[in-house]
């Protein structure tokens, strides 16, 4: 837990939400909203993985 830190896990948890939320959307029939959330999971950990890089790199 403390090699993960605080926002990587808020992050992560806002993600499970958002994941949860978007399946939620698609299997109760709003499926264009459903998938249109559910893209946001994937682009949001890019971003934590480009931003973590760049970090690494300035190290």
């Amino acid at each position: 837990m403390k090699k993960l830190g605080v926002s990587n896990i808020l992050m992560l948890l806002l993600l499970s939400i958002i994941i949860l939320f978007a399946e939620y959307l698609f299997l109760t029939g709003d499926k264009l909203h459903g998938i249109f959330l559910g893209l946001w999971a994937p682009t949001l950990l890019g971003i934590m993985i480009y931003l973590k890089l760049i970090s690494n790199e300035r190290r």
